[in-house]
């Protein structure tokens, strides 16, 4: 019992007394410390005493805002295999317009005493979302994994892929075909995963003497329809080759390019990012920046583990190296 009081105590730093304030229902002790301490016990794999024992298993939520782009599902696959070899069960969140949001997901999982928590693609990596719910995970020390960039200043330990490389490869390759007018199209402008490209496209394009006009950045939601509609302005403003960052995206900057009466790649190459699942069924077959899906879902995994076995894990940012996988989409650039 001592030896339990003292590691919970350690863990959520506060006295062993506070702690058995707690175990025996004591007044006195704040609500989030409260909670904070029966996670604690939750995590370290200790009974809760009989009065505060909820339908708790060994469960972690995964949290995703879609299901539509096939990299998402592909993550969660990747994930939940990992958590199961782990002894532990995945429990999918997936966000809903006009339904059940990233924050709902969050009070829903603490409530059922979660061992931890893994978000993707989630409200973390927009600078001018809500972040509120990621403070009440924090309070409660919950271990928790974010899968690619994020704002700074929430300090949750992170594995993602390098989006400055991912620029980089991307665009040196169009150059290498003889592309001088590359446009880049990205998601939203507070979305640190595209602001982080931007500034990787804009550096290298000045190292290697390539001008950027106004018409060769474009942002928009991460959709069809979205990459279609920016994509057109790119087209109508003449540019050869599209770099995108999504997959998703780059599908519609090829439907808006024929749209236009123009062929991919001889008159527009485009290029992918995620190489998610049939991007070489399409047609053309998609030259995309692949992220090292595997890797980084087991990489996150371990991170979440090592919180829940009590290990002190810094809140950094590991970055996994992505790869250009050369398909069909790309082909010199057209004669003047």
């Amino acid at each position: 019992m001592t030896r339990r009081l003292a590691e919970v105590a350690k863990k959520v730093g506060v006295s062993e007394a506070t702690v058995s304030r707690v175990l025996n229902g004591k007044p006195g002790v704040s609500d989030a410390t409260r909670e904070a301490v029966l996670t604690a016990l939750d995590v370290l794999g200790y009974e809760r005493p009989t009065q505060l024992r909820g339908d708790r298993g060994r469960l972690v939520g995964l949290v995703l805002p879609e299901l539509q782009n096939p990299i998402f599902p592909a993550f969660a696959e990747v994930v939940g295999g990992a958590l199961a070899q782990q002894g532990f069960t995945s429990v999918l969140c997936t966000r809903t317009v006009g339904g059940v949001s990233e924050s709902d997901y969050v009070d829903l999982l603490l409530q059922q005493h979660v061992s931890g928590m893994v978000f993707a693609g989630g409200l973390y990596a927009q600078g001018d979302a809500s972040h509120s719910h990621y403070r009440r995970v924090l309070d409660r020390k919950l271990p928790t994994v974010l899968v690619n960039a994020a704002v700074e200043h929430l300090g949750f330990p992170q594995v993602s892929c390098d989006d400055v490389a991912a620029a980089e490869i991307a665009l040196a390759h169009l150059m290498a075909l003889g592309h001088r007018q590359v446009a880049m199209l990205l998601g939203p402008p507070d979305h640190v995963p595209s602001q982080r490209k931007l500034a990787a496209f804009r550096a290298y394009a000045s190292a290697n003497g390539l001008e950027l006009g106004p018409d060769h950045v474009e942002h928009t939601m991460f959709s069809l329809e979205g990459g279609h509609a920016a994509a057109a302005r790119m087209v109508a403003a003449g540019v050869t080759g599209i770099i995108c960052a999504s997959d998703v995206l780059a599908l519609g900057a090829i439907r808006a390019a024929r749209r236009a009466g123009l062929s991919v790649p001889e008159d527009v190459s485009v290029i992918g990012y995620d190489d998610s699942a049939l991007m070489n069924c399409v047609d053309p077959p998609l030259t995309t920046v692949r992220q090292p899906i595997d890797a980084m879902g087991r990489a996150a995994v371990e991170l979440l583990v090592a919180q829940i076995d009590a290990a002190v894990v810094p809140g950094d940012e590991l970055l996994f190296e992505p790869e250009l996988v050369v398909r069909a989409s790309t082909a010199p650039a057209p004669r003047p």
